[in-house]
C-alpha cells in the first residue's frame, strides 16, 4: 500500500499519520480502552465518537470508567493478547514505520501511542528508547506513555530516568504529566515511597490525584494507610467522587471491618453518590463478602443503570455465600434481559452448574463460549474444566485441557482434583507427573490434591517423595492445610507414626491437624492413643467439633460403651447434636455394641426424626439381626428416600428374604428412584445368594449403562460373577480394570482360589504387589485359601509368615485356620495339631472343623477323635460335625464308636437338615426340598425323571450283557 510514494519525505510521514488514524476507525476502538492513567488533550483528537463503549474523555463517566480501572486489579491486563486482526494491524503499521526515514516527532508519538493502545508495553518502551536515540526529544504525549509502560511493567528504574527528563524539560508543573508520576510510583513494586514524596511535594492536587495515590497503598496492600488518605480527602479540599468510594469500599473488606463500611456506606448516602453504578456495584460487592448476601440483593436492585459488572459482583456474592440456585437463576435473569455475559461471568456461573449437577445449562454456556470465542480465555478455559470435572465427565475435560493453547497452574491443579474427585486416582497421578515435567511447578493447593489419591492407592512411596518434596520448599513447610494433608495422608496409609511425626513438627496446629491424628489412630483400632490424644486436645485448648466426635466413635470398639456414653453427653452439653451426622454415629455406636434399647430410645427421643435417623436405627436392627423390628421402623416411615430403600434391601439381603429384596428394588423405579451404586451393591448379595448369572447379568448391564465408575462396584461384581460360576467373566472384568485397586485384586484372588486356580491367583497377588498395593487382612486370607486350596504348601507358608514382617499384619483366628487347612490337606496332620495347639488365641469351630475333615481325607482316626471332641466342646449344636466323626470312625469299622456318636445324636435331639436345591427356569426360581412334594408340576417333574433315569440304565445294562 505504500508504493508510489517517496521514502523519507514528508509526504509519507503525512500518510503513516493518516494510516494510524484510519486503523483506529477500522478496527473500531477506542484509544482509551486500555488506559489507566489521564489522557492528555492531543490524545483526546483521536478519540472515536462512534464507539460505544466508551464516552468522551471530558465527561463524568469516562473519569469513573479511567479510574475504576485504578482501583481495581483485576480490570488492568498486565499483557493483553491482542486479537489476531489488531495485532496484525499494529504489526503492519510498525512496518510502514520502520521505512521511514526521517520520521518526525509527531510520527513517533503515534506509535508509540498505537502501542501502548493496544497493550503492547514492551513495545512502547522499545520505541520510545528509539526514539531517544535518534535525538527526539520526548513531550507531553511521550512521557505519558512511556510513564503508563513503566507502571504497567513495573520498570522502576526507567520510570525514575524518565521523571529526570521530565523535571529537566519542564513538563513537570503539568497536572496531568504529575498525576501519571504518582500512578507510576504507586504501581511499580517498591515505589510507594517516592509516590508519597511525589504527592506531599504537589501544591496543586485534583481528585485524580487523591484516586491515584489511595489506588497505590491498596496495589501495596497498605489498607489501614490508604483509608486513612481517604478520611485526609474527606476533610480537605477535594471531596470523594465514586471513583474514590469504588477503590474504599473493598479496602474495608480486606481489614475486615464491616462497621468502616457501613460509616463510609452512609457518606455515599449523603454526597449523592449511592445511584452510581461504579459506587452501586462496589456496595454489594462489599456487603455479599460480609455474608449479607440480602443486602447485597437490595442494593442491587436499587442500581438505577445497571451494567454487566453489577450482574457478575451479585452473582459472585450469592456464590461466596452458598446460595447457589439464586446464583443460576440471577444469571438466567441476566441472559432474558438482554445482558451479553462476558469472561467475568461464565467464571463465576460455570462452577455453580458444576455443583448443582445441572448439565444442561453447562452446555449451553459452552456453546455461547464457543460463539463468541470466549473459550480461548485461559480463566475461562478453567472454568470449563472444573464443571466437566464436578458433572464427572473427565473425557470431556481432558479433551478442553489438551486443545488449551495456554495453561496455568490452576489448570493442571483442576485436572488432578477432577481425577481424584471421581475415582480415577492413576489418571491424577499421571497428570502429576505430567505436571513435574512441565513448566510449573506444584503449589500447596497441588499437594493438598494430589495425598489423597495417593492415600487411595496405598502409594506410601510416592507419598514420601512429595513428602520429601514438601521438606525443599520452605514455604510449603509452614503451610497448615499441608501438614493436615500430610498427616492424613499417613494415617490412611496406616503409618501412625509418621503421622504422630510430622503432627509433632506442626507448630500452629489446628482442630484439623488433631482430627486427623484421630483418624489415624482410630483407623487401626487404638482406643489408648485416641484418650491419650484427647487428654493432649484438651490440655491445649482445642475444642473438638463433629468431626472429633466422628473420629473417636469410628473407633467404637476401641473405645469402648462407657466411653462412647461419655461421649453422648459431652455431645448433649455442647449443642453437637444439633449435627445428624453425630446423630447417626451415636445411634450406630449404640446399634454396633448390640444395645438396640438404647439405640431406639435415643431414635425415639429425639425432636428431630430425619430420614437419616431412621436409616441408622434399621441399620442396627440388620447388625442385631431384627429384621422384623427394621421391617415395623421401614413401614412406620413416612419419607422414604433412595437411602433408606438401600438399606433395607440390605436387611432383607442379610437376613435371607429374597423375594423381599428383590421387589423392592423393582419398586425403586416405580416410584421413581433410579438405583444408585449402593443399591446395587446391596442387591449383588443377593445374586450371589440366588447362584443367578441372569440377574447378575442385568444389574452389570444397568451399571455400564449408568456409567458409576464405582471400584468397589466394580469389585463387587467380579466377586458375584466368580460365586455364580462364570470366573471367565470376572477374568475379563479385573483385566478390562484400567486402575485395579485393593478391592478388586483381594476379589480376583477369592474368585480364582474358589475355582481351584490358585497358580493364577499367585500370580494375581504378586502383580497387586508389584503395584505397590499393600495387602489388608482380606488380601491374605485370599491368598492362603488359594494355596490351601492348590495345595501349595511352601507358598503358603511364605506368605505367612511374612505377614507381620513385610505387611504389618497381625494374624487373625481366619489366617490360622486357613494354615491350619492347607497343612491339614498337604498331609501335614501332625504339624498341623502343633500349629492349632500353639495358636496364640484359642482356636474356634473353623479350625477344628477344618483339621476334622482333614482328618476323614487322610484316614486318620486318632488325631480325628482328638479334633472331634474339641468340636463338640466349641460348637455342640452341630450335627455336621457328628457325622463327620462317625464316617471317619465307620471308615475305620469301628462301630461301636459309630453307635455311640448316634446315641449321643439322638439324646441331644440333633436333627440333619434337609438337603435342598433349586434351579431358575424361564426367570422363575424352582425350589426342591428333600421329602417336600408341594410343587405345583412335581407329577412332570417325577415322570420326567423316572424316563432319564431308564434312559440311563438301558446303555448300562446292554454294555453289561456285552461283556
Amino acid at each position: 500500500m505504500c508504493i508510489g510514494y517517496q521514502t523519507g519525505t514528508r509526504t509519507l510521514a503525512n500518510r503513516f499519520s493518516i494510516f494510524f488514524r484510519s486503523l483506529n476507525r477500522w478496527d473500531s476502538s477506542c484509544p482509551f480502552c486500555s488506559l489507566n492513567l489521564p489522557i492528555s488533550t492531543a490524545t483526546a483528537s483521536s478519540f472515536n465518537p462512534e464507539c460505544t463503549n466508551h464516552v468522551a474523555p471530558n465527561s463524568d463517566r469516562f473519569h469513573v470508567n479511567l479510574s475504576y480501572r485504578i482501583a481495581d486489579d483485576r480490570f488492568i491486563q498486565k499483557k493483553p493478547v491482542l486479537p489476531d486482526s489488531r495485532r496484525g494491524c499494529l504489526w503492519k503499521a510498525i512496518d510502514v514505520f520502520d521505512e521511514v526515514d526521517s520520521a518526525d516527532q509527531e510520527s513517533w508519538n503515534l506509535v508509540i501511542r498505537k502501542c501502548t493502545v493496544n497493550g503492547d508495553f514492551e513495545a512502547t518502551v522499545k520505541f520510545f528508547v528509539r526514539m531517544v536515540e535518534e535525538g527526539f526529544q520526548p513531550d507531553e504525549c511521550s512521557f505519558l506513555d512511556i510513564l503508563k509502560a513503566c507502571s504497567f511493567l513495573s520498570f522502576l528504574e526507567l520510570g525514575r530516568k524518565s521523571h529526570a527528563s521530565i523535571v529537566k524539560s519542564g513538563y513537570g508543573h503539568i497536572k496531568l504529566v504529575s498525576n501519571a508520576l504518582v500512578n507510576m510510583y504507586a504501581r511499580s513494586q517498591g515505589g510507594i515511597g517516592y509516590a508519597r514524596q511525589l504527592f506531599d511535594e504537589m501544591s496543586d492536587r485534583d481528585s485524580v490525584t487523591w484516586n491515584v495515590m489511595i489506588s497505590g497503598f491498596v496495589h501495596s496492600k497498605s489498607y489501614r494507610t490508604s483509608l486513612e488518605f481517604f478520611c485526609l480527602m474527606t476533610i480537605g479540599r477535594e471531596r470523594p467522587n465514586a471513583i474514590t468510594f469504588a477503590i474504599i469500599f473493598p479496602v474495608c473488606v480486606q481489614l475486615g471491618s464491616f462497621s468502616t463500611g457501613l460509616c463510609i456506606h452512609g457518606l455515599a448516602i449523603r454526597m449523592g453518590l449511592v445511584s452510581k453504578t461504579l459506587v452501586g456495584n462496589a456496595l454489594v460487592s462489599m456487603y455479599a463478602k460480609f455474608g449479607r448476601s440480602v443486602d447485597a440483593c437490595y442494593l442491587f436492585d436499587e442500581i438505577l443503570e445497571k451494567d454487566v459488572v453489577s450482574w457478575n459482583a451479585t452473582i459472585a456474592g450469592l456464590c461466596e455465600n452458598n446460595q447457589y440456585v439464586e446464583a443460576r437463576n440471577l444469571f438466567s435473569a441476566m441472559v432474558f434481559r438482554g445482558y451479553m455475559p462476558n469472561s467475568a461471568t461464565i467464571v463465576n456461573v460455570l462452577p455453580i452448574c458444576g455443583l448443582l449437577q445441572d448439565r444442561d445449562h453447562g452446555r449451553q454456556i459452552h456453546c455461547y463460549l464457543l460463539r463468541a470465542s470466549l473459550d480461548t480465555d485461559v480463566y475461562v478455559s478453567n472454568a470449563l474444566l472444573t464443571f466437566y470435572s464436578r458433572v464427572g465427565n473427565m473425557m470431556k475435560a481432558e479433551y478442553i485441557f489438551q486443545m488449551m493453547d495456554k495453561r496455568d497452574l490452576v489448570s493442571w491443579n483442576t485436572m488432578v482434583v477432577g481425577y481424584t474427585t471421581n475415582g480415577q486416582f492413576l489418571w491424577a497421578i499421571n497428570c502429576f507427573n505430567e505436571l513435574l515435567s512441565s513448566q510449573f511447578r506444584p503449589d500447596s493447593v497441588t499437594i493438598i490434591s494430589i495425598l489423597p489419591t495417593c492415600a487411595q492407592l496405598l502409594g506410601l512411596k510416592e507419598g514420601k517423595k512429595i513428602h520429601r518434596y514438601v521438606l525443599r520448599r520452605p514455604e510449603m513447610q509452614t503451610d497448615l492445610h499441608v501438614r493436615n494433608a500430610l498427616i492424613s495422608f499417613y494415617g490412611k496409609c496406616g503409618e501412625p507414626q509418621d503421622a504422630y511425626g510430622v503432627f509433632l513438627e506442626t507448630n500452629n496446629r489446628d482442630v484439623v491437624s488433631w482430627n486427623a491424628m484421630l483418624s489415624a489412630y482410630s483407623q487401626i483400632g487404638q482406643g489408648d492413643k485416641i484418650v491419650e490424644l484427647l487428654h493432649q486436645m484438651h490440655i491445649d485448648g482445642i475444642k473438638p467439633d463433629h468431626v472429633t466426635i466422628l473420629n473417636i466413635l469410628s473407633a467404637h470398639a476401641s473405645v469402648g460403651m462407657r466411653r462412647g456414653k461419655q461421649l453422648h453427653g459431652y455431645c448433649i452439653r455442647t449443642e453437637l447434636m444439633k449435627e445428624l451426622s453425630v446423630e447417626n454415629a451415636l445411634l450406630c455406636m449404640y446399634a454396633k455394641h448390640r444395645n438396640i434399647i438404647y439405640a431406639s430410645n435415643l431414635f425415639t427421643n429425639l425432636s428431630r426424626k430425619k430420614m437419616v435417623l431412621g436409616d441408622t436405627t434399621l441399620s442396627g436392627n440388620v447388625i442385631d439381626g431384627s429384621q422384623g423390628s427394621a421391617g415395623r421402623i421401614f413401614n412406620q416411615m413416612c419419607q422414604r428416600d433412595l437411602t433408606i430403600c438401600n438399606l433395607m434391601i440390605q436387611v432383607y439381603a442379610q437376613n435371607n428374604c429374597i423375594n423381599q429384596a428383590l421387589n423392592l428394588f423393582i419398586e425403586l423405579n416405580i416410584h421413581g428412584m433410579k438405583p444408585d451404586a449402593i443399591s446395587f451393591m446391596s442387591l449383588l448379595p443377593v445374586c450371589a445368594h440366588l447362584a443367578s448369572t441372569r440377574l447378575v447379568r442385568q444389574c452389570h448391564g444397568f451399571i455400564v449403562r449408568s456409567c458409576f465408575n464405582d471400584v468397589c462396584l466394580d469389585g463387587a461384581l467380579l466377586d458375584v460373577y466368580a460365586k455364580c460360576g462364570n470366573i471367565q467373566v470376572a477374568s475379563k472384568l479385573f483385566n478390562n480394570s484400567s486402575q485395579p485397586d485393593l478391592v478388586m485384586f483381594t476379589a480376583m484372588i477369592g474368585g480364582l482360589a474358589m475355582h481351584g486356580r490358585s497358580e493364577e491367583a499367585v500370580k494375581i497377588f504378586d502383580q497387586m504387589l508389584q503395584s505397590e498395593i499393600k495387602p489388608d487382612h482380606v488380601a491374605m486370607t485370599a491368598i492362603l485359601s488359594a494355596c490351601s486350596h492348590g495345595g501349595l504348601l511352601d507358598k503358603g507358608r511364605k506368605y505367612f509368615e511374612s505377614m507381620s514382617d513385610a505387611f504389618g499384619i497381625e494374624p487373625t483366628i481366619e489366617h490360622y485356620a486357613c494354615m491350619a487347612d492347607l497343612l491339614a490337606r498337604s498331609g501335614c496332620l501332625k504339624e498341623a495339631y502343633e500349629f492349632v495347639s500353639n495358636m496364640p488365641c484359642e482356636a474356634n469351630a473353623n479350625v477344628w472343623g477344618t483339621l476334622l475333615g482333614a482328618c476323614k481325607m487322610h484316614h486318620n482316626v486318632a488325631l480325628g477323635q482328638v479334633a472331634g471332641y474339641h468340636l463338640f466342646n466349641v460348637e455342640a449344636g452341630n450335627i455336621g460335625n457328628y457325622v463327620l466323626l462317625s464316617n471317619i470312625y465307620a471308615a475305620d469299622r469301628r462301630w461301636d464308636r459309630v453307635e455311640e456318636l448316634r446315641k449321643m445324636m439322638k439324646q441331644k435331639d440333633l436333627k440333619k437338615p434337609a438337603g435342598c436345591s433349586w434351579i431358575e427356569v424361564k426367570q422363575k426360581l424352582h425350589i426342591f426340598i428333600s421329602g417336600d412334594s408341594s410343587h405345583p408340576e412335581r407329577c412332570f417333574i417325577y415322570n420326567m425323571l423316572r424316563t432319564l433315569d431308564q434312559q440311563i440304565k438301558e446303555p448300562l445294562e446292554w454294555i453289561s450283557t456285552q461283556g
